[in-house]
């Protein structure tokens, strides 16, 4: 799973597996660590059916509706996409992706790969990942 955040929006992307994993109702989890310190993010299935995220004790928690996440599961959307409302009227975005193969080869970060995941859907066209 990959984890971007900037300002208020959070963007995960998840491999096959990653999907099929949160369909069948298991939690995706991940951590990175620091000195001292862990950040752990994980993806889970709301138990109200409901998208919620929070942040405590350095770990940020996602929840998805699961009829959501299975229908994702089994079509070509690409996203997840959703709002929680926050004080002072701000809402923080929420951006669940399935994780498409690179088409431009070579242009992979250190230890990133294209294994298990989601042919891209302008595979053949002249683009760059």
């Amino acid at each position: 799973m990959k984890l971007r955040i900037r300002e208020n929006t959070i963007r995960m992307r998840l491999k096959r597996a990653e999907v099929d994993q949160l369909a069948s109702g298991r939690s995706i989890v991940e951590r990175t660590r620091f000195p001292g310190s862990v950040l752990t993010y994980r993806l889970d299935i709301a138990d109200d059916g409901k998208y919620s995220a929070s942040f405590r004790d350095g770990s940020l928690t996602i929840c998805l509706p699961e009829a959501e996440v299975v229908q994702w599961s089994q079509n070509e959307q690409v996203s997840i996409v959703a709002e929680q409302p926050l004080e002072n009227s701000d809402v923080l975005s929420l951006l669940i992706e399935k994780d498409f193969e690179c088409l431009a080869p070579g242009h992979h970060r250190p230890h990133e790969d294209d294994v298990d995941t989601f042919p891209h859907p302008e595979a053949g066209a002249e683009n760059g990942c």
